[in-house]
């Protein structure tokens, strides 16, 4: 379903600003040593964000709000992983092509591409991002603490 998503937004983001004419001719290329990089990074955890700033200190607010729904949705830190876009201008330059995608920041969940804040925020609100991420077994475990109450 976030693919569907992701694809309608993408495709009406190239029908509106991209139209055959305007396209450049020549795409840059990422270079094998970037991929590789992003290739790694994104396999270092289930929940990988690529951001301006940290989780602690984001640097723009899109960042900051990402961050906020997962920290709402309760991704398990330890199956989270974010990578600060301002200290590599090859790393920054280089997610946008690999997703192709203009925007940051980027949320990937089990090597996949979600998409960037608007999704995001758009999948919490509708419950899609909770089903995901569930699904993927990425959310804090229940310490049964409820169950003892009742």
């Amino acid at each position: 379903m976030a693919y569907l998503l992701r694809t309608a937004t993408r495709s009406a983001f190239s029908r509106t600003l991209l139209s055959p004419s305007s396209r450049p001719a020549v795409a840059r290329l990422l270079s094998t040593q970037t991929r590789q990089a992003i290739d790694k990074a994104i396999a270092t955890a289930p929940v990988v964000l690529f951001m301006k700033g940290t989780p602690e200190a984001p640097q723009c607010g899109f960042s900051r709000a990402s961050v906020q729904v997962l920290g709402m949705q309760g991704v398990d830190p330890a199956k989270f992983a974010a990578f600060n876009v301002l200290e590599d201008e090859e790393l920054r330059a280089g997610i946008k092509e690999y997703s192709d995608w203009p925007t940051i920041p980027q949320l990937y969940l089990s090597g996949e591409f979600v998409g960037g804040c608007d999704i995001v925020v758009e999948m919490h609100k509708n419950g899609q991002l909770a089903e995901l991420l569930a699904e993927k077994k990425v959310l804090l475990e229940d310490d049964g603490s409820e169950a003892k109450q009742s």
